[in-house]
């Protein structure tokens, strides 16, 4: 049963992501970079289940992950470029935000900070795609708008769907705002897709 309910959210979710720009196809070996807070660290699950780990194997090629719990975007921009001009990624995948929402910042401020991470990516030439991530509430349905906003203004490929759909389903968590191992599969699985549709892979 919990095989047909992850190919089901697949097919679902799998329409649902803003593939339309294409991204410079990934040598092969690239070393992408996987930025942002819990969801990103895989909170909820060990480190091999957590998505950058799950994403390595899936697509054959190096997914470091930078993740830090409870981190706010703010903390996130300043800390990026130096990770950026170490380790020189060719893509940079951003999962960020949730924390703001659930401290209250600013729409405003969070699209400031998360504009400025995208930019300093595309300054130093790394492809970036978006991962949206849904605000805090009884009934999730999609992420938040600011994703798409900021994904429709650089023109990056983004995926608004796929962490509310995971967080709306139980089978699919760890606690409220957090999936589980089986959660973060669906996550890297549907990643690889979106990196696929745009050209990436």
């Amino acid at each position: 049963m919990k095989i047909v309910i992850t190919f089901f959210l697949i097919l679902l979710i799998s329409g649902c992501n803003n593939s339309a720009t294409k991204l410079e196809k990934l040598s092969n070996d690239a070393v992408i970079l996987a930025f942002g807070d819990s969801l990103t660290y895989g909170t909820g699950a060990s480190d091999d289940q957590a998505y950058p780990s799950i994403l390595t194997k899936l697509i054959s090629r190096e997914v470091i992950n930078e993740g830090i719990p409870g981190e706010i975007t703010r903390d996130g921009a300043k800390r990026l470029p130096k990770l950026l001009d170490k380790i020189q990624p060719e893509l940079l995948i951003l999962i960020h935000g949730g924390n703001d929402m659930i401290k209250k910042i600013s729409k405003q401020e969070t699209t400031q900070n998360l504009e400025k991470m995208i930019a300093e990516a595309k300054q130093r030439n790394i492809s970036v795609i978006l991962i949206g991530v849904p605000e805090p509430k009884l009934l999730i349905s999609s992420s938040s708008d600011i994703y798409q906003n900021i994904a429709e203004q650089f023109q990056i490929p983004a995926d608004f769907d796929t962490l509310a759909e995971i967080l709306s389903t139980p089978s699919l968590k760890s606690d409220l705002i957090h999936p589980n191992a089986d959660g973060y599969s669906l996550l890297a699985k549907n990643i690889s897709h979106l990196l696929k549709q745009s050209g990436a892979l």
